[in-house]
């Protein structure tokens, strides 16, 4: 059902983006029974629609998979939902509330309104709010070097968003730049597909699929890993740059291990830096980058020994890893474009966010990162949900984004509560909210 859209409306509060953060805010709104709307620029859970590549599958175990009023309700809850298992899972969430969402209606600005509240432009016509939640990820502009402006014309270049199958590109061998979990997963989509791949190896961390008979992450969540609040550990800096482990949930799960890939004809090097006259120049960090992946994932497994020792748990014993591959003194740093044929450039190096329509500073820090704490910003009534990091390792995902949610909804609530009894259903668009 699609909810009508009037230029010049004002709601209690207005929510940007109806992915699965946005439609969290909903549901806890709904259940509030405050008005609002919800605006999506292109179609509910748009990401991961039509920005994941064919072959995709969540890294984490589908049983911690919970949106609110609505966890896993499959048959796998260890197993790792492909694509359009998780859209359709999602979608059955949109159905249960039938959230007041208009889809296809891009927000251009918001800015604040003299009184109070926000104003929020779009390219329907502009709204008014009390409060506005801002969930919207941060996501935004994919990061590309200077350099790959001076590739040659007949290469092609995409991001990791535009990704889709090995048979989609041209033939020949991909260069694949980056090794967070998107840049390691197309790597390996490719590998497994028989094509030729260059990959360059950033700083990201890895973890192990498995380890003593379980999967990492319910070791980690035992242990509690995921509830830590992010101010105990890591600092604002740190969070902004904080990279994902990479492992992959595909056929069941597996590890990712660059060294078993290098062995298998896979050709890795290190950061990619310049470009000079046809020939790719990469740092002399592929040894640092991998072994320190490799500490991490040791260091985890550490943590993990520590916490069967302590709780006296009946787990078997796993040997240590052994590097299967080690680069070589004079390894590589420079992939000649024309002497290997390369024909496609990924590049999964990360996306930056762009919060620049949003003309509220006080909401910002000197970066233009969101400023908050738990999502709640310094101007009034202005939040941000489904950020990494938001308040937990498990925030930004699946797996908290329910609880961070609430915590927002219930913090509005007590605004609206605390401002006057004339906020509630004024104008009844949540009259078919079902939670």
């Amino acid at each position: 059902m699609t909810t009508p859209f009037f230029a010049g409306q004002h709601y209690p509060v207005i929510v940007v983006g109806g992915g699965q953060a946005g439609l969290s805010a909903s549901y806890w709104l709904c259940r509030h029974d405050i008005d609002h709307l919800v605006l999506e620029k292109h179609q509910a859970f748009h990401a991961w629609k039509n920005e994941r590549w064919d072959s995709f599958s969540l890294v984490t175990p589908n049983w911690q998979c919970r949106l609110p009023g609505h966890p896993y309700d499959g048959d796998d809850p260890d197993g790792f939902m492909v694509k359009d298992q998780i859209v359709a899972w999602m979608e059955r969430f949109r159905a249960a509330f039938s959230p007041p969402l208009r889809e296809g209606v891009t927000v251009q600005e918001v800015t604040p309104r003299s009184g109070g509240g926000y104003r929020v432009r779009t390219d329907r016509g502009a709204l008014s709010a009390d409060r506005v939640i801002m969930a919207v990820s941060v996501y935004h502009q994919p990061k590309v070097p200077p350099c790959a402006d001076a590739l040659p014309d007949h290469l092609t270049q995409l991001d990791a968003s535009a990704y889709r199958n090995p048979d989609a590109l041209p033939e020949g061998p991909v260069l694949v730049v980056g090794t967070g979990q998107s840049g390691c997963q197309i790597a390996e989509d490719l590998h497994l597909a028989g094509r030729e791949v260059h990959l360059a190896v950033g700083p990201a961390p890895r973890v192990s699929r498995f380890y003593r008979g379980r999967d990492v992450v319910a070791w980690l969540d035992d242990m509690g890993h995921y509830r830590i609040p992010v101010r105990e550990h890591l600092s604002e800096d740190q969070v902004k740059a904080k990279a994902n482990h990479y492992v992959t949930g595909r056929d069941g799960g597996r590890d990712i291990d660059l060294r078993r890939f290098a062995l298998e004809g896979m050709r890795l090097y290190g950061r990619l830096e310049d470009l000079e006259g046809g020939r790719i120049l990469f740092g002399h960090d592929l040894r640092e980058n991998l072994d320190n992946a490799d500490a991490t994932n040791a260091r985890i497994k550490a943590s993990i020994d520590e916490h069967i020792a302590r709780h006296n748990i009946d787990a078997p014993a796993e040997a240590p890893y052994r590097p299967v591959w080690e680069p070589a003194p004079d390894h590589p740093t420079r992939l000649d474009l024309d002497a290997t044929g390369i024909t496609t450039v990924i590049w999964c190096i990360g996306y930056a966010p762009d919060f620049s329509w949003i003309k509220v500073p006080a909401a910002f820090d000197d970066s233009g990162y969101p400023k908050h704490e738990r999502g709640v910003t310094a101007s009034p009534g202005l939040y941000f949900l489904g950020l990494p990091w938001q308040h937990t390792w498990g925030s930004g995902r699946i797996y908290a984004i329910a609880e961070d949610a609430e915590y927002v909804v219930d913090h509005l609530a007590d605004e609206l509560c605390a401002s006057g009894p004339g906020w509630a259903r004024s104008h009844n668009t949540t009259q078919n909210c079902r939670p």
